[in-house]
């Protein structure tokens, strides 16, 4: 199963234990623990079934074609983090408007909004995976490769519009945020792609690159659970902050297991970023102070080169740094929650030892 996975069946309660203790998070109470454990919300899963069969209903369609491309993704599973952290952030900020105790599942709205941006994640793999030349995604063939480029590019083109659709369904502000960060998943990805292959890319660019193309779409999970959930502007802005600086430490996370995990660990194929000429933070901090890698870096390189390389940062202190970065992005994420005192403490504890389990993979 996937670190997040939630599997692709209707009934997944059972995959879900009773909540943790209410202890202050820290990395040793997270060892072995999934994110979605560390959560320790006994009404999550009950509520992630609701996204699920919200995510098969959005697919659906009267052309048996369209519907089996669409959805093919959304079969396979996944890690439905960003439909978690909408959920979640719902329920924190009933902890505002004192309904908490009233409420103990999710609004309609909240499944709603939590659909909407992982239809957004999910279209915009169907687009990386062209990007990529990509075989395989979730343990399935990626569309690209059992249909064709033209066909993933359509299919995630109608997975981003019924995302606005139903974004514009809980109003013009959600359905204008939703916007700016397609905007930005874009910037951030043709970002990276004016780097690729760049010997000399450096830290600025990624990290404005990965706010991009994955912070974003992490903060705006979780704003739209505080507007949904009519929740005052700072409120909205500290969950905003989490959402993005946990959505950078996710990205660093991930390109460092990309480095040191293997293709069964990731779901999909590991070490592909420098076969792809994508040189991640690990790799930049590694080549600041190796010429060797340096010379190595620049151009297309065989499958026996790219593991040269691969070698030579696990070596260096590229990894740790990059682990050093995304502690920032770690503990930064945290302060935003603790600057949020309205928000329901059980809620910010669950998603603090969400933070803390990402560290704990990286390691």
């Amino acid at each position: 199963m996937d670190f997040f996975d939630v599997g692709n069946t209707s009934q997944r309660a059972d995959l879900f234990p009773s909540p943790v203790g209410e202890d202050p998070p820290r990395a040793v109470t997270c060892i072995n623990m999934s994110p979605l454990e560390a959560l320790g919300l006994p009404e999550l899963p009950t509520d992630l079934i609701r996204v699920e069969d919200a995510l098969r209903s959005s697919v659906a369609h009267s052309d048996p074609f369209l519907a089996d491309v669409a959805g093919h993704l959304v079969a396979a599973g996944g890690k439905r983090l960003r439909p978690a952290l909408t959920i979640c952030s719902a329920y924190a900020s009933l902890g505002v408007t004192g309904r908490r105790d009233l409420e103990r599942s999710a609004s309609t709205a909240a499944i709603a909004g939590g659909c909407s941006v992982e239809l957004v994640h999910i279209g915009s793999l169907y687009h990386d995976d062209v990007i990529d030349e990509a075989k395989t995604r979730r343990g399935v063939e990626s569309v690209n490769s059992r249909w064709s480029n033209i066909v993933a590019i359509l299919a995630g083109d109608f997975l981003l519009a019924r995302a606005s659709e139903i974004a514009a369904s809980l109003g013009a502000d959600v359905a204008s945020l939703l916007a700016t960060t397609i905007t930005e998943l874009c910037r951030g990805q043709i970002l990276e792609l004016q780097h690729t292959f760049d010997a000399d890319h450096d830290r600025d660019a990624y990290l404005s690159a990965i706010a991009g193309k994955t912070a974003s779409l992490f903060g705006t999970s979780c704003r739209i659970g505080g507007m949904v959930s009519a929740v005052d502007e700072s409120t909205l802005d500290a969950l905003t902050a989490f959402g993005e600086h946990l959505g950078m430490c996710f990205q660093i996370v991930d390109d460092i297991l990309d480095l040191t995990a293997d293709t069964e660990t990731l779901g999909k194929p590991a070490g592909n970023d420098i076969m792809e000429g994508v040189y991640t933070l690990p790799v930049i901090c590694a080549r600041e102070n190796s010429p060797e890698l340096r010379s190595m870096l620049g151009e297309k390189v065989t499958q026996d080169e790219a593991d040269a390389i691969r070698d030579l940062v696990r070596k260096s202190d590229g990894l740790q740094i990059a682990r050093e970065f995304a502690n920032s992005e770690a503990e930064q994420a945290k302060a935003a929650l603790a600057n949020a005192k309205a928000l329901d403490p059980e809620i910010i504890s669950g998603m603090c030892r969400l933070v803390e389990t990402l560290i704990v993979r990286s390691t």
